[in-house]
């Protein structure tokens, strides 16, 4: 469901056979129906709507407005609120919203161990589980891209890790719109979020709980008996890998302890895509200019 507009109505002269009666429905030939599209004015639109829902509407308008719909989730307490939330919603579907779940290969023991009571608790729910390319372990990463990547090359960690295994995501199952945990509470980037967003690609990111605080999801999840992991009870709140990731004190705000010490906020998959492909270009010519100096040198000692 890209973003990008499109002439409401051609100009072109259509032979008997295409003229239709003039009003598009299901049945319709592809090419008298425009294609879905937002524009500036009706993002603005939605999102004034959407901003005065409880998440439990905003999902039921999901559910009926945007097709291939699925949901994004490390599995922490806002993600796991809604999956809970689309379980118990009462509409007609003709499927639930199946989950999309980025194994970096270092998340914590506790988190994998959730999955698996997730799987459990949500039968109908399909999991997808999404690795870096080409390999099946920690191991298998520290072979191909070097001991601890996340600290020579923070930048091409997360590509492989996690943008990358994303966009392969969304690519083979024909993703256009996802669900997303993010909320403005989290402070950071997020503090400005809207309820839905398009990206560069024309993705629809809906969070549905924007408005909510950590305190309404943990008084969900209690309420609910809604699994979660364990490593919130230890003074964790929001849990990535292991290697970047730290209990906080009761003072911080909630995301603190993701990356401390660093000048960074988000893992990848919510920053722009031109950034990356900025950087994977920025790769690419370090790596010939390397592969050119060492074929001078070569050739330098070759001569001598």
């Amino acid at each position: 469901m890209p973003s990008r507009s499109y002439a409401m109505y051609e100009s072109e002269v259509m032979s008997t056979q295409d003229l239709e009666s003039g009003y598009a429905s299901a049945s319709s030939s592809e090419a008298s129906i425009p294609e879905i599209f937002f524009t500036k004015p009706h993002l603005q639109f939605l999102n004034r709507q959407l901003q005065n829902l409880e998440p439990q509407e905003i999902l039921r308008w999901c559910i009926t407005t945007l097709p291939n719909l699925y949901q994004t989730t490390a599995f922490g307490l806002t993600g796991l609120v809604t999956l809970d939330m689309l379980s118990k919603l009462n509409i007609p579907r003709p499927q639930v919203v199946d989950l999309i779940f980025l194994d970096t290969l270092y998340h914590f023991s506790e988190t994998i161990s959730l999955v698996e009571r997730i799987r459990k608790r949500y039968p109908l729910v399909s999991i997808h589980v999404y690795k870096p390319d080409g390999v099946e372990t920690a191991e298998e990463f520290a072979a191909k891209h070097g001991d601890r990547l996340w600290e020579s090359n923070d930048q091409l960690y997360d590509w492989v890790a996690k943008v990358e295994p994303a966009q392969r995501a969304y690519r083979e199952l024909q993703v256009d719109a996802v669900l997303t945990g993010r909320r403005r509470s989290q402070g950071g980037k997020r503090g400005d979020l809207d309820v839905i967003e398009v990206d560069e690609a024309g993705l629809i990111k809906v969070n549905p709980l924007a408005n909510w605080t950590f305190k309404q999801v943990q008084e969900y999840v209690k309420a609910n008996d809604v699994p979660y992991n364990e490593l919130l009870d230890r003074g964790y709140k929001s849990i990535g890998d292991w290697h970047s990731t730290q209990p906080i004190k009761d003072s911080e705000d909630e995301r603190a302890g993701r990356w401390k010490g660093q000048q960074k906020t988000e893992c990848g998959i919510h920053n722009p895509r031109s950034k990356f492909a900025q950087f994977l270009r920025e790769q690419e010519m370090k790596q010939k200019e390397e592969a050119l100096h060492r074929a001078l040198e070569s050739e330098l000692k070759i001569a001598s």
